[in-house]
């Protein structure tokens, strides 16, 4: 017997996006991680899924709003499917946790009820498949979560030939949410894959990591299905589901589907003088195309650009920020003057007032203090006052 079903782990719904300013922008972007759940049902019911598991971090807090809540339900219910998940370190399953709530009891009942939230460690049998949930009861858990996997023994024997699918959350061979961004600690929700009966499991669904990675031969990361960070380097592909086909005894098949709308790009460049300036507007086109309020960028620039290049630079900056969710820009150019504008604001002989004024700021701007600084720009609105039409 096998069967095809959705791994998908770490929607983080309710994430707050603090590091966007715009509220109206940092709105879109939370909106998008739950439109990353219809996404999510096309993905299903396109390749005839039959359920769909969550390994953890459903929500971004174990005190989600209500309105998340209520939004999260909603769109769990349109799923039409079964959808089993587990608390991970983000909304873990304590005593009075979100899960046990009444608000989200209610919402559930009455908006998603095909959501089951899987609070034990014990095998959880249905027509399709056999699953044994690992949940985090504390967002930091010593104890492996997989532990009581290891003593189980001849009882999984009593589930015939149906899959039997692993679901868990935490660190696995340095990969997890320690590596990812979030924690620190070097022995928290540590999972041991090698301890793990080999032979008695088809599938172990992993959640923690936000990219999508093969960590075994039955292990997966699904990763979060909407991007929510800046790239944190080669290896880490988030914006994925994975659609899973698994059967008694065999090695499941594991196809990565795109999932993800929103682009979070990363660009640096050297700025060596006026002719960078065209490079920077065609990195920045290329990524973005046509589009507008749908990607994030973090944009890193140093060296070098003449007054003129530098106003330009200004006036393209404001342009991206308008289409970008958030531009965060990390600024490190200086002006420097070509010969050519230091001689046109020099040597107005028509004007010695601004020549005094120019050659003042020229002498303060090649510092490296905040004078300095404020002497670039007091330059570059000096230049374009000059050359207005």
């Amino acid at each position: 017997m096998s069967v095809t079903f959705i791994h998908t782990a770490d929607w983080q719904l309710g994430k707050p996006f603090a590091g966007i300013e715009d509220l109206a922008k940092r709105a879109l972007v939370q909106q998008q991680r739950i439109s990353a759940l219809q996404r999510i049902a096309e993905v299903a019911r396109s390749h005839q899924a039959k359920f769909i598991v969550v390994a953890g971090d459903l929500f971004d807090s174990h005190t989600a709003s209500k309105a998340t809540v209520s939004a999260a339900c909603a769109a769990i219910g349109a799923m039409e499917l079964p959808v089993f998940a587990i608390p991970g370190n983000h909304d873990y399953g304590q005593t009075s946790s979100l899960w046990e709530q009444p608000f989200f009891r209610h919402e559930q009942e009455h908006l998603a009820p095909n959501l089951t939230i899987l609070l034990k460690p014990e095998p959880f049998e249905f027509a399709e498949a056999v699953l044994f949930p690992c949940p985090l009861l504390r967002r930091h858990e010593a104890i492996d979560s997989t532990l009581w996997l290891r003593s189980i023994g001849d009882e999984v024997k009593d589930f015939g030939n149906k899959p039997r699918l692993v679901l868990a959350h935490g660190s696995v061979q340095a990969f997890g949410s320690q590596e990812d961004e979030e924690e620190n600690g070097a022995s928290i929700n540590q999972i041991d894959l090698s301890r793990i009966p080999g032979g008695s499991f088809d599938y172990i669904a992993l959640g923690d990591w936000h990219g999508t990675k093969q960590v075994g031969d039955k292990a997966w990361y699904a990763g979060t299905p909407e991007l929510d960070r800046f790239p944190k380097g080669a290896g880490n592909e988030p914006g994925h589901v994975l659609v899973v086909s698994a059967g008694r005894g065999v090695n499941p098949s594991v196809t990565p589907i795109r999932t993800a709308k929103l682009g979070w790009h990363q660009l640096e460049l050297e700025m060596s003088g006026d002719l960078a300036l065209a490079d920077l507007e065609q990195a920045v086109d290329g990524l973005l195309g046509n589009r507008a309020q749908e990607d994030l960028l973090l944009l890193k620039i140093q060296g070098s650009l003449g007054i003129e290049a530098t106003t330009r630079l200004e006036q393209k900056l404001e342009a991206w920020e308008a289409r970008l969710l958030r531009l965060k820009l990390l600024n490190q150019t200086v002006v420097a003057p070509s010969i050519e504008e230091i001689e046109a604001l020099a040597s107005r002989t028509d004007d010695p007032l601004i020549s005094s004024v120019a050659a003042k700021l020229l002498t303060s701007a090649r510092g490296n203090d905040e004078n300095a600084v404020v002497a670039r720009v007091a330059l570059c609105e000096l230049y374009a006052a000059c050359h207005q039409p």
